[in-house]
């Protein structure tokens, strides 16, 4: 790698970890360490939102997936698109006027728990381990994704790629917690940004037209223009189907509970939905404008993730190449970061002091969730390891376990009155259960070759969900009026 390259990168990483001394000051009780005392400004919350919701997916999965079949993989955007807008219109506000309400809740676990009046704790215990489970997924699938990044950027090995991303990212998160991971994410999103506009118009201004790399790519496989090719309508409502996870991701809906009030909403779902659109076309279109541009030599197969990469190496000079690089260790670190702060909460909170030590200090529980940071940052590597895990089929998982367990919950608890305890309980199972079994049916019951199973797992996952919801919860006694209460004064 060419000196300038490293320098501007090594200053970069300098700096995040300077990030996590800062904030560690400001950081004194767990509520601090979790949701940063609910003080996020509206541009703080859309960008950490954005940024902790796209990670490495943005700048490798994506762009990956447009390079190696073109743009039928547009229909993710549009899902994602739709969905995030949806969860910021009708969610963003009542869930953090709600965990205010709810006994001040910090953690997703904690909201459904005081929302309940569940004296059982069963809603927490089920919520937390529906967290760590598909959170060490989803951190796995950010740790291959810096690895891929240490890999290709400085020839490293790919263990020692895969624990240099993990160092970096755990120690600031370690130190920081929610104010330090916030305000990178905030930095991060603003660095994804400018780096995914760049890249194609620098092809376009440069090298090629627009024309030429429309004929290009035609010429290649005319495939590529298509955006129905290949695509059954299975495959096109799994791909919008992926708006759906944003209602259940609990490092998102963090976001939300941590704004610094419901006014500061509206102001932060604009900036939110304008820093995506960009962000995802842009992704797009460095995935599209990569197959012109490296049309006389091709990435191989199992390569296309790093299109990103290698047209940064071309396009940009040393300096400028060390920040885009930065830029997409930014979206590798701004999901891992949220996650693990999620799962060290999840530990902390809905484990530790709820069942082992009630009435444990603020600096005790704070140390706890930085050890669990370590914690769950040791068992992702470890699922990170596998040398055939690629970003996007790890984020998919995840992502479905989410939107499956929690989504439905989330929404009804908001807005239905009627919702139960048993309900909650029924719907985050259930949810959970069909994504892990959907997701390996082809291992459950050979044979099934029928399109229909080819359906993106959340689907089947958040249907399902919905239903053991509005069951459960029309079985036995409705809610008490104290229930009734709380739900009333939303």
């Amino acid at each position: 790698m060419n000196p300038a390259t490293l320098t501007t990168f090594i200053i970069y990483l300098v700096a995040l970890i300077g990030f996590g001394i800062l904030f560690y000051r400001y950081t004194h009780t767990l509520s601090d360490y979790i949701l940063g005392g609910r003080k996020l400004g509206s541009g703080v919350a859309a960008l950490s939102a954005g940024a902790s919701d796209m990670s490495g997916w943005l700048l490798l999965g994506l762009p990956g997936a447009v390079y190696a079949f073109g743009l039928n993989q547009i229909w993710i955007a549009i899902g994602l698109t739709i969905g995030a807008y949806l969860n910021w219109q009708f969610v963003a506000k009542k869930l953090r006027k709600y965990t205010e309400i709810a006994s001040d809740s910090i953690t997703i676990p904690d909201y459904l728990e005081y929302r309940f009046y569940d004296k059982s704790r069963m809603l927490r215990v089920i919520s937390a381990l529906v967290i760590l489970v598909f959170f060490a997924i989803y951190t796995a699938s950010g740790l291959v994704a810096g690895a891929t990044l240490f890999e290709s950027a400085f020839d490293l090995a790919p263990e020692i790629a895969l624990y240099t991303g993990a160092i970096i990212i755990v120690a600031y998160t370690f130190l920081g917690g929610f104010l330090a991971v916030s305000w990178t994410d905030f930095f991060q999103g603003i660095l994804m940004l400018l780096a995914l506009i760049a890249a194609p118009v620098i092809i376009i201004i440069t090298y090629m037209s627009w024309d030429e790399i429309i004929s290009t790519a035609a010429a290649i496989d005319p495939a590529y223009l298509d955006v129905f090719s290949n695509m059954t309508y299975i495959g096109i409502i799994s791909l919008l189907a992926w708006g759906l996870g944003y209602f259940g991701q609990p490092h998102i809906l963090a976001r939300f509970m941590a704004i610094r009030s419901e006014e500061h909403v509206p102001k932060a779902k604009m900036i939110a939905m304008v820093w995506m659109v960009f962000a995802l076309y842009g992704a797009i279109f460095v995935g599209f404008t990569g197959i012109s541009f490296f049309a006389d030599s091709p990435l191989a197969a199992g390569e296309q993730e790093i299109v990103f990469l290698e047209l940064t190496q071309v396009l940009f000079n040393p300096w400028v190449a060390g920040i885009i690089l930065a830029a997409i260790l930014s979206a590798v670190m701004s999901t891992v970061d949220s996650q693990l702060l999620v799962c060290s909460s999840a530990v902390s909170e809905d484990f530790y002091k709820a069942f082992l030590k009630p009435k444990a200090s603020e600096k005790e529980l704070v140390l706890v969730s930085r050890l669990a940071v370590v914690g769950v940052a040791i068992i992702a590597l470890y699922l990170a390891s596998n040398p055939d895990n690629l970003v996007l089929d790890l984020v998919a998982y995840a992502w479905a376990g989410f939107g499956a367990s929690f989504g439905p919950v989330i929404i009804l608890s908001l807005f239905w009155r009627k919702m139960t305890r048993n309900g909650a309980l029924a719907g985050m199972v259930t949810g959970a259960a069909t994504v892990l079994i959907w997701e390996n049916l082809s291992l459950i019951l050979p044979g099934l070759e029928h399109e229909i199973f080819t359906l993106y797992s959340i689907i089947p996952g958040f249907l399902f969900c919905t239903l053991a919801v509005i069951i459960a919860s029309n079985i036995g006694d409705g809610p008490s009026d104290e229930i009734h209460l709380q739900h009333d004064k939303i």
